[in-house]
């Protein structure tokens, strides 16, 4: 009998086949193309199943699967075919839910796959041993543009700047009718009536602590350059970060010498550190120490179904490519308790989201 998954679950299941079956991985180029020139051999995958940890080792014909209740070989060519039959499948579903293709759920029950997506508590999707089965694992989360993707950072209210409502002392009248304006989420109308009517946002902190704490481990005055940059996502309707950091550059949030923005690319190395950082696991409402996690890498696949691979091993390439590839998306003001004039020990403040996503092309 068919089942129907999301595109993004089908992504994870097609990209872990793809690897079984190519027994390579193409590196990535910071503009998420092929890298024609660099591919790392794929000698082993280990992923958790519901039966608990197995091991997929690629041999010239057959993968041999190992787990704690198995222990069998699948020709590769096998893999081949699903993954192929996935990709259609993907390709050819009007909405965001893939039926099955025929002959996929078979081989699932053949091979004891019974989630498409990894139960793994770490947040990889997959381990990866490159050249031979014993060589130390590289652990993988996959991003997928067939269809929705994880944001890199959906950090909810912990994620909120505060911006202090200073110039014209507004009465509370005047601030109920100000948080009256608009639909709920449109918060660039709130922020042009509070303009209009002679009040001026000025950046205050992180509301939350613990980001606070994690944004000073990449600089102590982080918090205000992200809260900048996500004031401009609503002024200007620039959502890229590279085209966000231009901005930032001419405005200098945090005064530095033309030297340092000019010279040293000072503001594009913070935010790729922060990038980083959000990739390899940093979260807004969990303490981040600076240590590495389990995920080193992403394995990204584009639209056509090339599965490329970026690793902290290759810090530069993957900076790069994130930089290139996120955009700064706008999370919902009810969940994230953002938008709105609140106050505070007699202040008002009006707090935004900072939400990060990878661009789906």
């Amino acid at each position: 009998m068919a089942f129907e998954a999301t595109k993004r679950e089908w992504g994870e299941l097609y990209a872990f086949f793809r690897l079984l079956a190519d027994g390579y991985v193409q590196a990535g180029t910071p503009d998420a193309k092929a890298d024609e020139a660099v591919r790392f051999p794929v000698a082993m995958i280990q992923r958790e199943e519901h039966d608990g940890t197995r091991r997929y080792t690629i041999e010239k014909e057959m993968i041999h699967i190992q787990g704690e209740d198995m222990d069998k070989r699948v020709p590769r060519e096998d893999f081949e075919t699903v993954a192929d039959l996935i990709l259609e499948g993907i390709r050819q579903a009007d909405t965001d839910e893939v039926t099955s293709p025929d002959g996929v759920e078979e081989f699932l029950d053949e091979v004891a796959i019974f989630n498409l997506e990894a139960q793994t508590d770490d947040r990889t999707d997959f381990s990866v041993a490159f050249y031979q089965p014993d060589a130390p694992l590289t652990g993988f989360c996959v991003r997928s543009r067939f269809g929705k993707m994880f944001p890199l950072m959906d950090g909810g209210r912990a994620a909120n700047f505060k911006f202090e409502q200073t110039g014209v002392k507004f009465a509370v009248p005047t601030v109920n009718k100000i948080n009256a304006e608009g639909a709920e989420d449109d918060v660039i109308s709130r922020m042009l009536m509070i303009e209009r009517l002679g009040g001026v946002l000025k950046y205050n902190d992180v509301a939350d602590k613990i980001f606070r704490s994690n944004l000073s481990m990449i600089d102590l005055h982080m918090g205000r350059l992200l809260g900048e940059m996500t004031r401009l996502m609503w002024l200007d309707g620039i959502t890229k970060v590279s085209e966000l950091t231009e901005e930032i550059k001419k405005l200098n949030p945090l005064k530095i010498k033309d030297e340092l923005i000019s010279k040293h690319g000072f503001y594009e190395y913070k935010i790729k550190e922060f990038l980083l950082a959000l990739a390899g696991g940093m979260r807004p409402a969990k303490l981040y120490n600076g240590k590495d996690s389990a995920i080193a890498g992403f394995l990204f696949v584009t639209a056509d179904g090339q599965v490329l691979c970026y690793q902290r091993a290759y810090r530069q390439t993957f900076a790069e490519f994130l930089f290139q590839n996120t955009r700064l998306e706008k999370g919902s003001t009810e969940k994230d308790k953002y938008g709105f004039l609140e106050r505070e020990n007699g202040v008002y403040y009006l707090k935004l989201n900072l939400k990060i996503g990878l661009l789906k092309r």
